[in-house]
Parts: structure tokens; C-alpha cells; sequence
């Protein structure tokens, strides 16, 4: 659906984008995963068109969109703050893409129900956008992006201004409404949970570049290289080698490969525990994240000395980037 050939963006001696290839499919979910000035938004915001690439060329639905204005890409847009007409009910705000395009009012009437009751504001039509909490004026702009039925629906950090439940309602949500609309949806996140919890597929990119796409399965299992590992969820060092904190194994005997720790911390986390461990042998500290049954069995006291070992480590491919 979408085809990023090649684009290059730079804001003075800034690289922002450099020579981007990337292939997003029809109806699939994609997010672009990276730190800040990886170069994720710039990437977005040439795709919507709201950023002119310096090179390169962008497709969308088999047509060349580069030098084609945001109004004619078929797109869908929401940004993290999002600027909702504050004089308009719920139910015009949705309309109004519908209504500058002149439909007819059963048209618009008809469509507006539906997407109303997609997005789950059946009984907010007739209240105004202060009325409304964050994730419900989320949850409007996302029906009046999709009013119009766009090829393309682009999520700039949607959820980014909204406290960690309701990011979490959200972000199941947007998954369960992507499930029912099928548009073809690109969503730009810093947030490794966010990424890995609605995506079909990430791309993670890193100072302008993408350093690998796949699943989230492929990424956190098989990772490109060591920036992919460590920005797909926390890690752990052990041995010189680089593991996830639920591989590792506590044990009061030692076992081949196993390195002596002291606790010195114990942090329960609900369902887990995290403990913070110092290598007896100097190296730096890590976690190992075990589950609630696992820590009592253990009964583990901070200041004592056990043995820390990986079951399981993932395999970076060491693959050039898609």
C-alpha cells in the first residue's frame, strides 16, 4: 500500500531520514519504534506529505504521491495533541471531513452512526470536546479520521499525552478497531509495550535509518543487532552476552556458565518480581525478572549470594536492515 523508496530529509547539517526503503502492506498495522530524532516523525509526516523529502520517492496505492499535496493522498491524520473544533458537538466534529466534501446528509448521517459506534462514543454524540475525557477526544479524532474513508490512516504518538491505563484501554482498542476497519495503519511510537502490544509489524529505526523489519515475534527473538535488542524490551548482560531479564535463572548451586551474585534488591511487580543483582566477579548489575511463585520458592533476602545463569538467548541474526 505504501512504498518508501530511497528518501532522504535533512534540516540543515540534521540528517533526519537517510535514503529510507520500506515497505508497508495493505491492511496491515506497522509501527515505526525508535528513540527521539531516530527520525520516525519526519518519516510519518513525509509519507502524509506534511514534509517534502530532499530525494527519494513515496508511493501510495501504486501512485507517486511525492510532490502531490496531504489533501490528495487519501490519508487519515492524528496527532498526539489533537485539535478538536471546540465549538462542534462529537457528532459534527466526525462530519466535518464528510461535510466539506459536499455528501449527502444521509450519507454523512449514516456514516457518522456507524463510526460512532466503531469507536464506542455512541452515547457522547451530542457533547462538546471539553466534555470529553483524553481518551475519548482520542477516540473522536481517530472516527473523524476515518470519516472519509482514507487509504491510509497515520498515528503520530496518539496516545503519547494520556496516563498508562488509559494508553493501555487504548492501545487494545485501536487494536480491536484496526481488526474491523482493516485501513492500512502506520502508527509512530517510542514506546517499546505500545509497539510490540497493537503492531503486526515494526520498523525500529536509529539516527535516520531502519535497522530492521518484522514481526514483533521476529524482532524480539531474532534481533538485527544489539540497538535492536535493547530498545525491544529490557535487557540484561551476562557473561559479555546480551539477555532478556525473564531468561535468566536464580539458584542457590551452581551450574556450568553461571556467575555468583548478591541480591540487592527485590522488587515485586504485581504477577512479578524483579531482582536486582551484583555480580560477585565485578561485571555490571543486572535484573532477572521471575515469577511470584518462583521468588517464594526461592524466599529470597536481599544482601545473600546465588547463582545467576541464561536458559535462553535470543539469536541476534545479524542481518542487513529490509
Amino acid at each position: 500500500m505504501i512504498t518508501v523508496s530511497q528518501v532522504r530529509k535533512n534540516y540543515g547539517d540534521f540528517v533526519a531520514l537517510d535514503g529510507v526503503t520500506l515497505d508497508i502492506p495493505s491492511g496491515s498495522l506497522t509501527a515505526l519504534l525508535g528513540p527521539s530524532g531516530s527520525g520516525k516523525s519526519t518519516l510519518l509526516r513525509s509519507i502524509a506529505g506534511l514534509e517534502s523529502p530532499d530525494a527519494g520517492i513515496i508511493t501510495i496505492n501504486g501512485e507517486d504521491v511525492t510532490g502531490i499535496t496531504p489533501q490528495k493522498r487519501g490519508i487519515g491524520f492524528v496527532f498526539q495533541h489533537y485539535a478538536a473544533f471546540k465549538h462542534m458537538t462529537v457528532r459534527d466534529n466526525i462530519a466535518f471531513g464528510l461535510r466539506i466534501r459536499k455528501r449527502p446528509k444521509a450519507e454523512i448521517k449514516e456514516r457518522v452512526d456507524e463510526l460512532l459506534r466503531i469507536v464506542g462514543l455512541d452515547g457522547f454524540q451530542m457533547r462538546y470536546p471539553a466534555q470529553l475525557s483524553g481518551g475519548q477526544r482520542q477516540r473522536m479524532a481517530l472516527a473523524r479520521a476515518l470519516a472519509v474513508d482514507p487509504k491510509v490512516l497515520l498515528l503520530d504518538e496518539p496516545f503519547g499525552a494520556l496516563d498508562a491505563k488509559v494508553r493501555a484501554d487504548l492501545r487494545e482498542w485501536l487494536r480491536r478497531l484496526h481488526d474491523e476497519v482493516h485501513v492500512t495503519t502506520v502508527l509512530v511510537t517510542h514506546d517499546q509495550e505500545e509497539a510490540l502490544d497493537v503492531a503486526d509489524r515494526i520498523a525500529v529505526m536509529n539516527r535516520g535509518n531502519i535497522e530492521q523489519v518484522g514481526s514483533p515475534d521476529d524482532l524480539y527473538e531474532r534481533p538485527a543487532n544489539d540497538f535492536v535488542m535493547s530498545f525491544l524490551g529490557p535487557v540484561a548482560t551476562i557473561n559479555g552476552v546480551m539477555v532478556r531479564p525473564h531468561d535468566l535463572h536464580l539458584d542457590r548451586v551452581h551450574h556450568p556458565g553461571a556467575v555468583e551474585v548478591t541480591v540487592d534488591r527485590i522488587v515485586r511487580l504485581g504477577f512479578e518480581v524483579r531482582v536486582e543483582l551484583v555480580p560477585v566477579n565485578g561485571d555490571q548489575r543486572l535484573s532477572a525478572q521471575i515469577t511470584r511463585g518462583d521468588a517464594d520458592d526461592l524466599n529470597l533476602v536481599r544482601g545473600e549470594q546465588l547463582y545467576v545463569r541464561a536458559t535462553h538467548i535470543p539469536g541476534i541474526v545479524h542481518a542487513a536492515a529490509h
